[in-house]
């Protein structure tokens, strides 16, 4: 059980994943992205090594579709997977193999695509790319993609309960923004929005630390990280 939103910020070039469960630790198998590259998702019956091909194969230049055509080309029972990608220039593309499980469907704009499986209804990821084409492009792109993916939830979100969730966000550094990760609770997108509304303030500050310690707000401060 599991549904999920790659999406692109054109005004920062920004890509962000975010996805849930009813398993644990969803986003570290599902999850994927690459500052200036695209955002991937691996899901259903899932094979993690899907994801860094993916990136890899837009890394080469190839676009979303074509990137997809030659991972699945070369992967092993593609029909058990379902995938989805966002490429440099917000293309999308979507592939969910005859066997993915239960309830599943997929929706595709610019800049942004969902997936899910086993899913309460087939509704559900058209109803995160509105909730995403809804928001205010001036906010950030994590802010964005939560609330999408809380509309998708109350949609119908998954057939039963989820229980884990994760965020990553990709900015300019080959590390992420945001990397953000519930691996068990009873209201993991809440949850998830929490740490969001928590780490987002700060998230420049760390890399600010990274690339320039002595300009960083809080260097030289007892017991900082």
């Amino acid at each position: 059980m599991t549904f999920s939103l790659a999406a692109r910020c054109p005004r920062t070039g920004q890509f962000a994943v975010a996805v849930t469960s009813s398993s644990p630790a969803v986003a570290a198998r599902c999850a994927f992205a690459r500052a200036g590259v695209g955002a991937v998702t691996t899901q259903n019956i899932t094979d993690p090594r899907l994801g860094p091909a993916l990136l890899t194969a837009l890394a080469a230049g190839l676009d979303a579709e074509s990137a997809l055509a030659r991972v699945l080309e070369a992967a092993s029972f593609p029909a058990c997977r379902q995938l989805t990608l966002v490429d440099s220039a917000g293309r999308t593309a979507a592939w969910s193999g005859e066997k993915t499980l239960g309830v599943h469907a997929q929706a595709l704009a610019s800049d942004a695509v969902s997936a899910g499986n086993l899913l309460a209804n087939p509704g559900v990821p058209q109803a995160v790319l509105a909730a995403f084409a809804a928001t205010d492009p001036a906010l950030e792109l994590g802010s964005r993609v939560i609330t999408a993916m809380q509309a998708g939830l109350e949609a119908g979100g998954e057939a039963g309960p989820i229980r884990s969730a994760g965020l990553i966000v990709v900015d300019r550094e080959a590390w992420p923004l945001a990397d953000l990760r519930v691996d068990w609770h009873g209201e993991p997108l809440a949850e998830l929005a929490a740490l969001w509304d928590v780490w987002a303030p700060q998230m420049r500050d760390y890399v600010t630390r990274a690339l320039n310690p002595e300009g960083a707000p809080s260097y030289g401060v007892p017991g900082d990280e």
